[in-house]
């Protein structure tokens, strides 16, 4: 007599994105077709165009559940609160998984049975899917406290990565859905905070990015939700994680550091494309949402000084790259 199959609830929250969503559900049940050892549960929490999501649903034999808000935290409650798989997996329907995730995560679980969840790497990509770098996190975030602090000092773990027992719900309860921005990296801290986080280094989805400044506005909104998640689990332990307020600065700083670096990338940009006006903004932004870091830059060499010298000459040193815009 054979082995029972692993269930693993599958999570993917979805919003009028149709193609996209497609995408997403069709790579989950091309890893589950790669062996007979696991059955994924996917449960559509959605929140958008009600019949072009239950039809792709009935095609590829996920279940539709109504989500009540909009929000990808809605979603994902919504559907979570129906799963009845041993562990509990999400996907975000822009995304896809890869040939080989998953399965090592289970293997990890089981020779871990003190650890309750685990996560793997991602893979950066353009929005058709190409991907643009290594996969990340390089290397091993640590474990325990030191997996925390980094998790608190800018390594922002993919939600697709990640796997749990079931039993994780009841413990960490839902998402925060008053939450625009930092709703994953929350959910993984209230875990992480218990010690029973681990890590493997396995690629599990191309992470789809978004069209070039296709979403200045919402990055802006973004950051003050990260310091909100950054400071409701940094203070309650930072007696046990940083040696000092210099210290702790450290991790703030690297928290908030992508945004910092992405609007003076914006900046750049506008210099290349002659909105000197539209530079001075995004330089703004940075400046003022971590001011000590932008005065330590202003006196050494850096990126924003870079900028800075690029608004004032009208143009740029060296052209950007696709990339970079």
């Amino acid at each position: 007599m054979g082995l029972s199959r692993r269930k693993i609830s599958v999570i993917v929250p979805t919003y009028d994105r149709p193609v996209m969503f497609r995408q997403a559900i069709a790579s989950i049940r091309a890893l589950e077709a790669e062996g007979d050892d696991i059955e994924f549960e996917i449960i559509v929490g959605d929140n958008g165009l009600k019949n072009e999501t239950l039809q792709t649903c009935k095609e590829l034999g996920a279940i539709y559940v109504p989500a009540p808000g909009k929000g990808s935290s809605y979603g994902r409650n919504a559907a979570m609160k129906v799963a009845t798989g041993e562990f509990i997996a999400f996907l975000d329907d822009d995304d896809v998984w890869l040939s080989g995730c998953m399965r090592p995560h289970v293997a990890f679980l089981d020779a871990n049975p003190h650890l309750d969840a685990v996560f793997g790497q991602a893979i950066y990509a353009d929005p058709d899917l190409k991907p643009l770098g290594p996969p990340w996190p390089a290397e091993h975030p640590g474990e325990g406290d030191a997996m925390m602090k980094t998790m608190l000092s800018g390594l922002f773990p993919q939600v697709g990565t990640f796997l749990a027992r079931m039993k994780v719900v009841e413990q960490v309860g839902y998402f925060d859905t008053h939450l625009v921005g930092g709703q994953d990296l929350d959910w993984l801290m209230r875990l992480s905070r218990q010690r029973k986080l681990g890590f493997v280094p396995v690629p599990c989805i191309l992470f789809r990015g978004r069209p070039a400044r296709s979403y200045d506005a919402l990055q802006r909104k973004r950051i003050g939700f990260d310091r909100h998640v950054f400071l409701r689990h940094g203070l309650p332990e930072a007696h046990r994680l940083w040696t000092g307020p210099l210290d702790f600065m450290r991790s703030y700083h690297g928290t908030l550091r992508h945004y910092y670096l992405y609007f003076i990338d914006k900046a750049n940009w506008f210099v290349e494309n002659g909105q000197r006006g539209e530079a001075v903004k995004a330089l703004v932004t940075p400046m003022i949402n971590l001011p000590l870091l932008a005065i330590a830059d202003l006196v050494r060499p850096s990126e924003l000084r870079t900028a800075i010298g690029n608004v004032m000459r009208g143009r740029l040193k060296q052209p950007l790259t696709a990339e970079a815009t």
